[in-house]
C-alpha cells in the first residue's frame, strides 16, 4: 500500500527520533512528509513504533494519507527534487 506520511512534533529530539523511523520505511519528500511503499505488516510496525515516541497530550500528530493505484498517478509537483526512486510524481 501507498501512503504519504506527516507529522508535526513539537519536540526537538522526539521530531529527531521520528525521522529517523520514518526513512527505515520510506522517502523523505519534504521536512516533514515522507512517502512510504509498505506492506500491511510494515505499516503496522512502523504505527507501533511510532506510537512509542509521539506524546499525545502535548499536541504530536502523525497522519497517514493512504493513496489507491489510481491516486498515485495523479500525483502532481512544481519544483524541488524528483525522488530517487522515481516513485509516483508525476511532472
Amino acid at each position: 500500500m501507498y501512503l504519504v506520511v506527516s507529522y508535526d512534533i513539537h519536540d526537538d529530539k522526539r521530531r529527531n527520533r521520528i525521522h529517523k523511523v520514518l526513512k527505515n520505511f520510506g522517502e523523505r519528500i519534504q521536512f516533514s512528509v515522507f512517502e512510504c511503499d509498505l506492506t500491511k505488516e510494515q505499516l503496522l510496525r512502523m504505527q507501533h513504533a511510532l506510537e512509542r515516541i509521539i506524546k499525545e497530550e502535548d499536541q504530536d500528530s502523525v497522519r497517514f494519507y493512504h493513496l489507491c493505484d489510481n491516486c498515485q498517478r495523479k500525483i502532481d509537483r512544481i519544483g524541488g527534487i524528483i525522488p530517487r526512486d522515481g516513485g509516483p510524481v508525476v511532472l
